[in-house]
């Protein structure tokens, strides 16, 4: 991989393609061990779930340092746009953090995103001047619409979050592909290192990976293997791949045959 391949959003760069959330995780002290490990130089922070606050009680600061990592605030657990929009003002006000994840759910089955809201506080957000990388379904039409509302990213899901199913509709995925500039990072769904691989292979720009890091038999080992497998795909991606062949072809000239 060229040392110039870096993904750029919101006019910074990052190295590593490989975004890692901060939940589930036995102890904080394995979730800094697991970041470490993958490389990731962003995290995932659930703003209404992690303490970031409260000096009483351990805080992610304390074994992440955000001068090192990117934090990166996220709506998890918002069903409304008015839920979504305060804990985002909350997350400024606190950490002074403007780049940030939008998340708004559709109901706490599926874990779906609700679009509509989605896409209502994308243009408050932008607005307001917050750089807002959106969860959203893999929907082309969808995508074009967050990007025209002035997201910083568009974050299809591969599968509902936590599910671990892998990426469901490559065909979408490909499309949005073809029709987006923004960075293209795929969240929610991802269930094992192939996983990561296939997507960055599509042409995405980057992964989101949390449960199947942190809940994984041995979070650290996986951590690496995410790590591994995103830069694989990366360099498969940028290698460009043979075409489909319905007939086989032999990897030996038949000219000069004895």
């Amino acid at each position: 991989m060229k040392k110039s391949d870096h993904i750029i959003i919101a006019n910074k760069k990052f190295k590593s393609r490989l975004i890692v959330g901060t939940g589930k995780y036995k102890t904080m002290k394995q979730c800094a061990e697991a970041v470490k490990i993958s490389g990731a130089e962003i995290v995932t922070v659930a703003v209404r779930r992690v303490n970031i606050s409260d000096r009483k009680k351990p805080r992610l600061m304390d074994y992440i340092d955000p001068k090192k990592i990117t934090y990166l605030p996220n709506t998890a657990g918002c069903f409304n746009s008015r839920d979504a929009l305060r804990t985002l003002r909350l997350a400024r006000e606190i950490g002074g953090w403007n780049l940030v994840k939008l998340e708004v759910l559709g109901d706490k089955k599926s874990l779906l995103p609700e679009m509509i809201e989605t896409l209502k506080s994308t243009e408050v957000l932008t607005k307001e001047g917050f750089k807002v990388m959106v969860y959203c379904n893999d929907d082309p039409l969808i995508a074009k619409r967050l990007e025209n509302a002035g997201a910083s990213a568009i974050m299809p899901l591969a599968a509902p979050i936590g599910s671990g199913l892998g990426i469901q509709n490559k065909l979408n995925i490909k499309i949005i592909r073809e029709q987006t500039k923004l960075p293209l990072i795929i969240d929610a769904g991802i269930g094992t290192a192939s996983d990561a691989s296939i997507a960055m292979e599509l042409g995405c720009d980057g992964v989101l990976v949390n449960t199947a890091i942190a809940q994984a038999k041995n979070p650290l080992q996986m951590a690496e293997a995410m790590k591994l497998a995103v830069i694989a795909g990366r360099k498969s991606y940028l290698s460009g791949r043979i075409k489909f062949n319905i007939f086989g072809d032999p990897s030996s000239p038949s000219k000069g045959v004895i």
